[in-house]
């Protein structure tokens, strides 16, 4: 590896596959630029990082780093100044254990394009993987305590692999990747993404006449419920863990969710949830029709890709944001509502927003999630409240996947939950 930044170094490579046979040549390993054997002379020394310049780590700048660590820490800032104004590295964190091992090929293909060292297999922070590494990712920032001083917290964005990922529709990157896009594109879009502020919740659970001990605290980004669908989430997690190996495609997954979802139909066993539970919402308690679960949302997406809050969009309801510490409550009637619901059939029980949502099982176990992590749970008594706000990066459904005019990010100061967050903005992340 070169030190200098000033230096190009270059790789054996063929070029112009135009020509009728390919002509020997050079490649430079940080802008990708190719030249005939007989051009190297020619290209200038120094090396400008090529496209990705700006997210890009330039290897002088970690040989600088180390000598600045020993002798002159305070001297971190002017380092960065010499990178240029535009200069905001991406890092990549990639669970090579999802989505069928595309996170491990994706590893490779982002350390062809940028720095080796800014990819880890698991500042702006781009997260591959589901919406449960995007929590651990999001919670390992939290544990930084950067409370108060933004300028400072990474931008999380998300290159989505497996199921579900509602977080990611969320926020405009897609339900799933699979390749189709190059990740050259992939980093243009990181690149053209606004940042929003999001809503992070405390979930706590207070099991019934554990008195001595600490009540089990869950951080929620996406949704809590309890009913028929956490009854699928846990029935499907512990298949799962049996039996890894059959569980390896996304097509897979979305049936044997279908097969449990058409199980619990004919089983119903989360009939008469309002009979074994309270709900308060900021205080109030709220009168449940026959309900067989209920569902508390951060997000827009559930279940895969449904629009939970809007329902079929024929009924008019307030409005929902990313940032507005506020949470939805809606009650389903079973797993056939469920399904009624995803495919806008139907609309759910609309039971309320809330800054603070309490609930009380009064008896016997029920299926619980949290972002898809369930559990079965006795008697207890829920409560969630407002945690704190990460800064993540939106892809604008007015940015195509061929559109890379825009060469900085921008900061929507209104974001909202989707479909898009308005507006520009002013200030550069």
């Amino acid at each position: 590896m070169c030190l200098s930044p000033a230096t190009a170094p270059f790789v054996n490579n063929n070029v112009a596959p135009s020509l009728s046979s390919a002509t020997s040549g050079k490649e430079c390993v940080w802008c990708q630029k190719t030249v005939h054997d007989d051009c190297v002379s020619d290209v200038p020394d120094q090396c400008d990082f090529g496209e990705f310049h700006s997210l890009i780590i330039p290897p002088h700048y970690l040989f600088h780093v180390n000598k600045l660590r020993r002798r002159h820490p305070d001297e971190y800032s002017k380092l960065a100044e010499s990178c240029g104004s535009s200069w905001t590295p991406v890092l990549v964190l990639a669970n090579t254990r999802s989505g069928n091992n595309m996170g491990e090929v994706l590893l490779g293909e982002f350390r062809s394009l940028l720095n080796p060292v800014q990819v880890f297999d698991l500042v702006r922070v781009l997260v591959c993987g589901g919406d449960g590494t995007v929590g651990w990712v999001l919670d390992a920032i939290d544990t930084m305590k950067l409370k108060g001083q933004d300028q400072f917290i990474p931008r999380v964005t998300i290159l989505p692999l497996g199921t579900g990922n509602d977080l990611s529709n969320t926020l405009g990157w897609g339900a799933g990747y699979a390749g189709e896009i190059p990740v050259e594109q992939v980093l243009r879009n990181v690149v053209d993404a606004e940042v929003v502020k999001m809503d992070r919740w405390k979930v706590q659970v207070a099991s019934k006449g554990a008195y001595f001990r600490k009540p089990k605290v869950l951080s929620m980004n996406n949704y809590f419920s309890v009913g028929p669908d956490a009854l699928m989430a846990l029935n499907f997690h512990t298949h799962r863990e049996k039996t890894p190996s059959f569980f390896s495609s996304r097509i897979i997954n979305k049936a044997v969710y279908f097969l449990y979802g058409t199980k619990d139909c004919l089983v119903q066993e989360c009939k008469d949830l309002d009979k074994r539970i309270e709900l308060e919402l900021d205080g109030e308690r709220i009168a449940l029709p026959s309900l067989e679960g209920i569902i508390v949302c951060n997000i827009g997406y559930w279940g895969g890709g449904c629009r939970l809050w809007e329902g079929m969009g024929d009924e008019p309801c307030p409005p929902t944001r990313l940032d507005d510490g506020l949470l939805e409550v809606v009650g389903v009637y079973g797993s056939f509502h469920c399904a009624q619901i995803q495919v806008k059939l139907a609309n759910p029980v609309r039971l309320g927003q809330a800054h603070t949502v309490r609930l009380v099982l009064k008896s016997s176990k029920m299926p619980m999630q949290v972002d898809g992590e369930p559990w079965a749970q006795g008697p207890c008594t829920i409560t969630i409240t407002h945690k704190t706000q990460a800064l993540m990066l939106y892809h604008s459904s007015e940015q195509t996947d061929d559109d890379d005019s825009s060469d900085s990010e921008t900061e929507s100061n209104t974001p909202h939950d989707s479909p898009r967050p308005p507006g520009s903005a002013s200030a550069r992340a």
